[in-house]
């Protein structure tokens, strides 16, 4: 059985994988970021690398190769981490830095996003000739798009989903979607809102489920906000299948049910098979590393 490794990259941890070629996790490690520096943060992913080793049975000379998935811009051909907004690595060259310490030849590195997308994919058995969609509902708002099996890039920037306009009834104008309704976004909004300064985004979630009638404005406010964006995605793509990550979502799954009611009210009949194949994913925060690590295999 063929295994790589997969990473998935972040500013305050990096998760590091080994993965069977048929998308089994076998083992899991995960260290803390160091973003005080670009050398002292490379050393955090090779730590990341040799601890998910040290709890195997396996060596580095066992993995088929290592995928990588980054933050941020990405040059997949020269394996090059471009810009990173929350990492030091402005034109890292994370491919050879790799190569050079593990000596594996077979290295992929991506966008975060796509990797996990790829991981979704793969978990839900999407058929090569679909559209699939991965949404990520977290500290920022993305997704990307599978087309007939590969990605669509663009020019490069496809998928920002979090930069389309909606109308913010609370602020009563347009607003980028992240900056209304990403998990940050919705602290803010619930602080003001409540005039509570220590209420955070899990605090929301939490007292709502709890009973608490004075947070469904801001229940309603976010969800109205995503559903704008997500009908976006409905009318132009008209995709087949939606999984939503990250864990603004993943950490409340009542909020599924919520976004298909809403999507009712705007999708016409023609466009409402979606409502029976948007879910929550079942691989949640290992889908990064899941995709990552498949990716390795298929060699795209």
């Amino acid at each position: 059985m063929n295994k790589a490794i997969g990473i998935d990259i972040g500013g305050t941890k990096i998760a590091a994988g080994i993965i069977s070629e048929t998308g089994e996790l076998l083992n899991r490690a995960e260290t803390k970021s160091d973003p005080s520096n670009r050398e002292k943060m490379f050393t955090r992913v090779v730590k990341a690398v040799e601890q998910v080793l040290e709890d195997s049975s396996f060596t580095i000379a066992d993995m088929y190769g290592i995928g990588v998935g980054v933050p941020g811009k990405v040059d997949r051909e020269q394996g090059i981490a471009v810009f990173q907004n929350n990492l030091p690595w402005t034109k890292f060259p994370l491919t050879s830095r790799l190569r050079d310490q593990f000596g594996l030849q077979r290295i992929t590195i991506d966008n975060d996003v796509y990797m996990a997308a790829f991981g979704e994919w793969k978990e839900t058995q999407a058929e090569s000739d679909e559209t699939f969609v991965y949404v990520t509902i977290s500290t920022g708002i993305s997704c990307s798009i599978i087309q007939n099996g590969s990605f669509f890039r663009g020019a490069g920037f496809a998928g920002e989903l979090g930069l389309i306009p909606v109308f913010s009834k609370t602020a009563k104008k347009l607003e980028r979607l992240e900056q209304a309704s990403a998990g940050p976004a919705i602290e803010k909004l619930a602080q003001k809102e409540l005039q509570m300064a220590e209420l955070s985004t899990k605090d929301v979630f939490e007292r709502y489920k709890g009973g608490a009638r004075e947070y469904q404005n801001i229940i309603n406010e976010v969800t109205d906000n995503w559903v704008q964006a997500l009908y976006s995605i409905s009318c132009l793509l008209d995709p087949h299948k939606v999984v939503f990550g990250g864990s603004v979502i993943t950490n409340n799954p009542f909020l599924l049910e919520i976004i298909v009611e809403k999507m009712k009210l705007y999708q016409i009949p023609e466009q409402q098979h979606l409502l029976s194949h948007m879910s929550i994913s079942t691989i949640k925060e290992n889908n990064g590393v899941v995709g990552a690590g498949l990716r390795v295999f298929e060699g795209n």
